[in-house]
């Protein structure tokens, strides 16, 4: 069998393209903000990660450009050799004091954070107790480590103790979770996962790529949300959304990071942060600890466009987390919700298709995500247009296709 023969059975995408509802690889002709251009015309942008709208902040340029004068385009080489700035350990020590822990480890991207973090702590002896939802570069992760890993059903707490209680009394437990679930919106039940922590001498990581910046009074996460920030063994975050950048993070105690420093792959093996990308994070965390007031912005914003969506009859997830930036549409089908999408796209509003495998089939949704500078008049105007779709295109879309509905 030749290897490449899944290659060329790749139909799906071949009938996704031939309906001319494929939403990826869209262009970008302007930098990322709250209205783009987009392939030639004025978009709406509801698909960023941009919580903190920092990528076009003015002062985060500005550092940008100072770094690349002063250090050039890039390190050569790894962390571990000699790859280091003086840039890499400010930024570090910064993040650690703001998060409140000993120490920080950058990593080049979120995903090798995840995977670093996770194949160098758990070994063949261990074992991992993972939310069915999270991240894939979680999964990954997992599976690096060689670690048994055993799936509880998504926040449920009752699944994650009867799997607790099946693992033998001399291995080592990890509990991994993400903090803002990144699909839903939805937070962990953190107290409950810090009490089953304890009652079975685990330990506990989060994944606070959609929490950090995004909740907690100072966007501290979701340790600091539940005023839990000292129960958190292990912080994963990114730069790639609130920070502004590319990158990620762990936040832990000194003897952690050490060890990780020493015997992560991912993390010995791989040239460090370029010049800019650590000047952009944390030039956008000194905005963050010098405006905590962003944070709050986001989730007014957060709180008024749910109530403009549901104001327009669009099927909204309902959740008691309407702080969070996340607001997931139903759409149900892959291929209604690929024109959904594309119908928003030629009208003005850009949404993430999430279409199975990436969620369950027959849970399709558009994913919408908001930030700090958006305004309520552009809310409104967006959250009209996707009320519209919804009202005629899409009811439309289902009477010629009623197996699509």
């Amino acid at each position: 069998m030749d290897i490449f023969e899944k290659c060329e059975n790749f139909e799906r995408l071949e009938e996704i393209k031939e309906k001319g509802v494929y939403p990826y690889f869209h262009y970008l002709e302007s930098g990322q903000d709250i209205v783009v251009n987009m392939e030639g015309h004025r978009v709406i942008m509801i698909g960023s990660n941009n919580y903190l709208g920092l990528t076009s902040n003015p002062e985060v340029k500005e550092a940008v450009i100072k770094a690349v004068e002063k250090y050039g385009s890039g390190c050569s080489g790894s962390r571990f050799l000699n790859g280091t700035l003086d840039m890499h350990l400010e930024f570090e020590k910064e993040l650690a004091e703001f998060l409140h822990k000993e120490a920080v480890v950058c990593f080049p991207s979120g995903f090798q954070s995840n995977l670093g973090i996770i194949s160098s702590i758990c070994g063949r002896n261990d074992y991992i107790l993972c939310d069915k939802e999270n991240h894939a570069s979680i999964y990954d992760g997992c599976r690096l480590s060689y670690a048994k890993m055993l799936r509880y059903e998504h926040s449920n707490m009752e699944d994650l103790e009867e799997k607790l209680k099946s693992v033998p009394a001399d291995k080592g437990i990890l509990i991994v979770t993400d903090g803002v679930f990144s699909m839903s919106g939805e937070i962990c039940n953190l107290p409950e996962l810090v009490r089953l922590k304890k009652k079975y001498g685990a330990r506990l990581m989060v994944d606070d790529a959609h929490g950090f910046g995004v909740i907690g009074k100072c966007g501290r996460g979701t340790g600091e949300y539940f005023n839990l920030e000292d129960e958190v063994d292990i912080i994963m975050g990114t730069f790639s959304k609130s920070l502004a950048s590319l990158g990620g993070f762990m936040a832990t105690s000194k003897k952690v990071a050490e060890f990780v420093r020493h015997s992560s792959r991912p993390f010995i093996f791989a040239a460090s942060n370029p010049p800019a990308c650590i000047a952009a994070a944390l030039q956008a965390l000194r905005i963050l600890k010098r405006e905590p007031e962003r944070v709050t912005n986001l989730q007014e914003i957060a709180k008024f466009m749910r109530s403009e969506l549901i104001r327009n009859g669009v099927p909204i997830k309902e959740t008691k987390d309407s702080i969070v930036p996340i607001i997931p549409i139903y759409t149900y089908k892959d291929m209604r919700t690929l024109y959904a999408a594309k119908v928003l796209f030629d009208k003005g509003v850009y949404v993430n298709p999430s279409i199975s495998p990436a969620v369950p089939v027959g849970e399709s949704i558009l994913r919408t995500s908001y930030t700090a500078t958006h305004t309520k008049e552009l809310m409104t105007e967006a959250a009209n247009i996707i009320g519209e779709v919804f009202r005629n295109e899409l009811v439309q879309f289902d009477k010629e296709n009623p197996d699509e509905k």
